[in-house]
């Protein structure tokens, strides 16, 4: 294994970049490092000043480049059962464990060395680096990027998001909004139950209309057979309300979320359920004036489901390993976010599998890591 790769990671893995952390010692390492080779990096904060985006570019300026993105934060560690270290990376029998080693700080570390090496290369098209906050809570750090990225005189050519997919190319993912429901309703002695408006009952009611909807979808809705779940899902996650047995509740609270394919519409989805909503209320309201459903968006993020024929797609393909296959998964990624707002063809490709995601002892494969390096020293020559 390269040995600056395996350094950097490490070194990666050592900063606790829990998403409800700051990741600025992070970035001031890899912008530190950068700096080294006499690479200039732009941060963009958010509102606090506690976390940073970090955007790198080596070679000219006036063409169009190739992207190298990432999110720097992992989930938390809390409550789980780990043998190892969490943040602390351990090679052992050809597999480097730690939080972040699969999503995605492996992809990263390569992304790093990667961009080191370019800099004593006369490069004809950029290599560029993002790295981004708060991807694990929806996506929600890059958008300040993208902000920035929007209004730069040059788009990139192609974006690779090296988020884990077993260096396979995925092609598209499914789009994600989360909600949650605010159902009102009337306090009352439970004795007297009828004559008030239960909101756990409004929440049940919304529920059933959520599953019919579901039905409705996976029956009429439209379908992708390369996916998992062929269609696009509703599901209710949490659900908090009432106070005692003997006392109708006055509010029950729900967060549902849909997960759509890029081919269908989220927002007439939720138009869909706030009409149901309507309904309900209405025959609530028969019994108390109180009663009111509320629908909060919470947060959203596009899908993604770039052609397989598009030139940069198949300038890629040129550089993968002949068993290389286009695939689409079933996580999110902020790659939907890159081709809707800087209009950018994305393939999703990184080092280990998301099976290893989120997990105690999370690792990936140094066999993994490599691949990857090949992949970006292959298409490192080619922007010669």
């Amino acid at each position: 294994m390269n040995p600056r790769i395996l350094d950097i990671l490490t070194q990666l893995i050592s900063f606790d970049t829990t998403s409800s952390l700051s990741n600025l010692a992070l970035i001031q390492y890899v912008q530190q490092l950068l700096h080294s080779k006499g690479i200039d990096s732009t941060l963009v904060h958010d509102e606090a000043g506690g976390k940073a985006n970090l955007f790198a570019s080596v070679g000219p300026k006036h063409v169009p480049g190739v992207l190298l993105s990432g999110h720097t934060d992992v989930v938390p560690v809390a409550g789980q059962a780990w043998t190892r270290t969490p943040f602390q990376a351990t090679l052992d029998d050809g597999k480097l464990y730690g939080r972040g080693t699969c999503d995605m700080k492996g992809f990263i570390a390569v992304a790093i060395d990667a961009l080191l090496t370019a800099a004593d290369q006369p490069l004809k098209r950029p290599l560029q680096l993002a790295l981004s906050y708060d991807e694990e809570i929806g996506c929600v750090g890059v958008r300040r990027l993208l902000d920035v990225l929007h209004l730069a005189p040059q788009r990139p050519f192609l974006c690779i998001v090296g988020e884990p997919t077993q260096m396979q190319f995925a092609l598209g993912h499914k789009g994600k909004a989360s909600y949650r429901v605010h159902c009102h309703g009337q306090e009352a002695h439970s004795s007297l139950a009828p004559l008030a408006a239960n909101a756990i009952h409004l929440a049940s009611d919304f529920i059933a209309s959520l599953r019919q909807t579901q039905q409705r979808l996976q029956e009429q809705g439209a379908h992708d057979d390369a996916y998992d779940i062929a269609y696009s899902t509703l599901h209710v996650g949490r659900i908090d309300g009432g106070k005692a047995l003997n006392i109708v509740p006055n509010l029950c609270t729900l967060d549902f979320e849909i997960r759509h394919l890029p081919a269908d519409d989220p927002e007439a989805m939720l138009a869909h359920l706030a009409e149901q909503a309507e309904v309900i209320v209405r025959q609530a309201k028969q019994v108390s004036g109180v009663a009111d459903i509320q629908i909060q968006t919470l947060n959203a993020y596009p899908g993604l489901d770039t052609s397989p024929t598009v030139e940069a797609v198949r300038w890629l393909k040129t550089f993968a390993a002949p068993d290389t296959a286009q695939i689409k998964v079933a996580f999110g990624t902020e790659g939907g976010l890159f081709a809707q707002r800087l209009n950018v063809p994305v393939v999703v490709c990184g080092p280990g599998s998301i099976e290893q995601a989120h997990k105690p002892d999370e690792y990936v494969e140094v066999s993994q890591l490599q691949a990857c390096e090949q992949l970006l020293r292959s298409l490192l020559a080619a922007l010669l």
